[in-house]
């Protein structure tokens, strides 16, 4: 059987994470989650990286930061995963759901300012597969409204648009380091600050409402309870484990991108017969191979599909279920405009396996597989 996802293993993990247990520090905010940090500022410029135990916990990070309160509005697209929606219903604010470009499956930039209101705080961009959103427009509207923009950039590390790391465009970005992720430490993220002036709120949240960052730095003799805030710093046995693939880092992406690459290609004569729509990357946006997906024309093809790849020994699945149709989206969100695009377009995506050491022969065999569905085999 040929997986969905593996997760990412280079062999380094285990020699840093006895390193840890050695050197008898394994608690938060340790040596190699220092070294995650450095790491991920040196790739994107960002003024602060805070390793974080989940993208969900960095999200919820940046809503207390941004200061989100109860009565407040959110907009974002509801084709994405919950933890985008749950960070800002834990401050009591109403997610508000606008529809998604089919061909990015990104929010649509040009419905945005429909959805504004006198209670609209922040925009939310989820970076959908690593490729961007417009991030031009989205600012734009922004600094027109005084809107913050937090950046959800679960898939997005070594993605960018017109030259910017993604995750920093916003006041904060969020990046996620779970096991499906390009980079993993099993569960985890990062929290991207921009603006200096955040910082020290930042680290106070993180660190239970306390100022024991500035105190480890020598800066305090003491440290005291400050603000709210709550522990989202993640085992050093965690980031021991993720710095080993930061390590990596281009290796792994450009494996990850060979693999896009070969599906694209092979794949090509089925979108031009109109059989599949493939992946859309739009000028200006690099991507970082997170997934590759293919639309069927609906969801029982699809369906049907699924259960012929798994005949084959070929796991393949979809994504989201929009929150806007779940119970919580129900009761605590509403939907802006219409959905013209969201529903349909999730239940025709296909996510094929995609993951490091992935080898190019057996995305060759998938596509003959996805081939043989759509060529007449059946």
């Amino acid at each position: 059987m040929i997986t969905f996802n593996v997760p990412p293993y280079t062999g380094k993990e285990m020699e840093y994470i006895r390193e840890c247990v050695e050197n008898q520090k394994i608690c938060g905010d340790g040596p190699y989650t220092q070294k995650c940090n450095q790491w991920i500022e040196d790739r994107t410029h960002t003024a602060k990286c805070l390793l974080t135990t989940s993208c969900t916990h960095a999200t919820e990070m940046a809503a207390l930061l941004a200061g989100i309160r109860e009565g407040d509005e959110v907009i974002m697209p509801s084709y994405t995963f919950v933890s985008t929606a749950d960070a800002f219903v834990l401050r009591g604010a109403t997610p508000v759901f606008v529809d998604i470009r089919p061909d990015t499956m990104n929010i649509d930039e040009n419905l945005i300012e429909a959805a504004v209101t006198d209670r609209t705080r922040a925009i939310v961009p989820v970076h959908y597969a690593g490729v961007s959103c417009e991030m031009d427009k989205i600012m734009e509207l922004a600094g027109k409204y005084r809107l913050a923009v937090i950046e959800d950039a679960a898939q997005g590390i070594l993605s960018s648009y017109k030259g910017k790391a993604l995750g920093t465009f916003g006041e904060y970005g969020c990046f996620s380091f779970h096991e499906t992720k390009n980079f993993s430490m099993g569960e985890g993220g990062a929290l991207l600050i921009r603006d200096r002036e955040n910082i020290e709120d930042a680290e106070i949240i993180r660190e239970k409402g306390t100022n024991r960052s500035k105190y480890y730095r020598g800066q305090i003799d003491k440290y005291t309870w400050i603000n709210y805030g709550s522990s989202y710093l993640p085992s050093d046995m965690n980031a021991a484990y993720l710095y080993a693939q930061l390590e990596m880092a281009e290796e792994i992406t450009a494996a990850r991108m060979a693999c896009w690459e070969r599906y694209y290609e092979n794949l090509y004569p089925l979108a031009q017969a109109g059989l599949i729509e493939l992946p859309t990357v739009p000028e200006g946006c690099v991507h970082n191979a997170h997934m590759f997906y293919i639309k069927a024309k609906e969801i029982e093809e699809r369906t049907a599909l699924i259960n012929w790849l798994k005949e084959r020994d070929v796991h393949s699945v979809f994504h989201y279920i929009p929150l806007h149709t779940a119970p919580a989206g129900l009761k605590f969100g509403r939907f802006h405009g219409e959905d013209r695009y969201t529903t349909r377009e999730s239940e025709r995506l296909l996510r094929l396996p995609m993951f490091y050491r992935l080898t190019l022969e057996q995305v060759d065999y998938i596509c003959r597989q996805v081939k043989g569905f759509y060529m007449g085999d059946r």
